[in-house]
């Protein structure tokens, strides 16, 4: 996607041909600046900090993190160590053990003298593969949007929520829930974006407002709770959100909030989509709320806040009484009865076991 004009995507293959390049999510959107990646250890860290994030993005940092320790050793024992260090740096989004197993399923069986070239070579079709999943994402959505289009008087825009960040940033490139967006708004249809602030850590004020602004996308950041309103209102024509994680059932894991922007939805009569690249479906698991750990972030996130001041000093505050606790529950599930529909690169899906297997028999072979 674009920044101002440029092309960038969120991870990179440096032209070293060793390290990696990423967009520090942490400083957006008040300051744009590249890290480089040099080990599986800074890979660790990268995903822990939250320096990536979005399941998908996740997964391809794990799988350069894996190419980064087999350069610096290739024994099993490395690999070993890299799979379980990269493996905890986060538990919720399946993108994660996806990628690394995807990368152990290719190494183990070599030499160690074969492993670098290898792991180098499968993280970067991880990453490819990433785009082309998100392109075809955003296809089998752009007809969600040309059919509400095609409703609309002239001149009326296509009004989509969003919540979190499920847009470029959180992908390699296209983003999912943003990329029939992208695509809409490219070919000319007029599309506006309500962005959820999505407290804590505010990823839709901070990260999908700067890239749908970069890219020229109309869109208005709400606090989190107006989206009810707003459907109330009929001023939502559909919700589009992204997941980290989805049951074999259809049950969907993303964002704190998401669950109850489905609710609304569902009173209202406002379609509610979750775009979803097929590693992210987990046929393991049938039942997303009882089985699908969430993860439990650090209080300072919703006991602070960064923004930028007027004289242009970035600076983080307290909002939260001293002694006062904090729960800071990272994600809930929306089950699968809330969700109209799932947007993937093979079509659009009903929420359910058949339809997702038949859709991706290759990877519910077995479970």
């Amino acid at each position: 996607m674009k920044v101002d004009g440029r092309h960038f995507r969120s991870i990179w293959l440096e032209e070293d041909g060793r390290t990696v390049g990423a967009i520090d999510q942490r400083r957006l959107p008040h300051e744009f600046v590249v890290a480089r990646i040099a080990s599986a250890a800074d890979a660790t860290e990268a995903i822990r900090s939250m320096l990536v994030r979005g399941a998908p993005l996740i997964g391809a940092t794990a799988a350069f993190g894996v190419a980064l320790a087999m350069r610096a050793d290739a024994s099993d024992a490395a690999l070993d160590r890299a799979y379980a260090m990269l493996l905890a740096a986060r538990p919720t989004a399946i993108n994660l053990k996806w990628a690394l197993d995807e990368m152990a399923r290719i190494l183990r069986p070599l030499s160690a003298s074969d492993r670098v070239a290898a792991a180098y070579r499968r993280a970067g079709e991880i990453a490819e593969e990433d785009v082309a999943i998100n392109q075809g994402i955003g296809r089998h959505g752009l007809a969600l949007i040309e059919q509400i289009a095609a409703r609309k008087r002239p001149g009326e825009p296509v009004n989509v929520l969003t919540h979190c960040n499920a847009g470029w940033l959180a992908t390699v490139d296209w983003g999912t829930a943003t990329a029939p967006i992208y695509l809409a708004h490219d070919r000319g249809l007029k599309v506006h974006v309500w962005v959820d602030e999505t407290r804590p850590r505010n990823q839709g004020a901070s990260l999908t407002a700067w890239e749908l602004g970069h890219h020229g996308v109309p869109h208005t950041v709400i606090p989190d709770n107006t989206g009810g309103h707003l459907m109330q209102h009929r001023m939502v024509d559909l919700a589009i959100v992204g997941t980290d994680r989805v049951a074999a059932n259809g049950d969907v894991c993303n964002k704190i909030g998401t669950y109850l922007k489905a609710l609304a939805a569902h009173d209202n009569g406002v379609p509610f989509y979750v775009a979803l690249p097929s590693p992210t479906i987990d046929f393991s698991i049938d039942d997303g709320i009882r089985q699908i750990p969430i993860e439990q972030r650090s209080a300072d996130e919703v006991a602070t806040m960064t923004g930028r001041t007027t004289d242009g000093r970035v600076e983080t505050v307290r909002v939260v009484p001293d002694g006062s606790p904090v729960a800071n529950y990272a994600f809930d599930v929306t089950p699968a009865r809330l969700v109209t529909g799932l947007i993937t690169e093979r079509g659009l899906l009903r929420p359910e076991r058949a339809a997702l297997a038949s859709a991706f028999p290759e990877r519910s072979a077995g479970h």
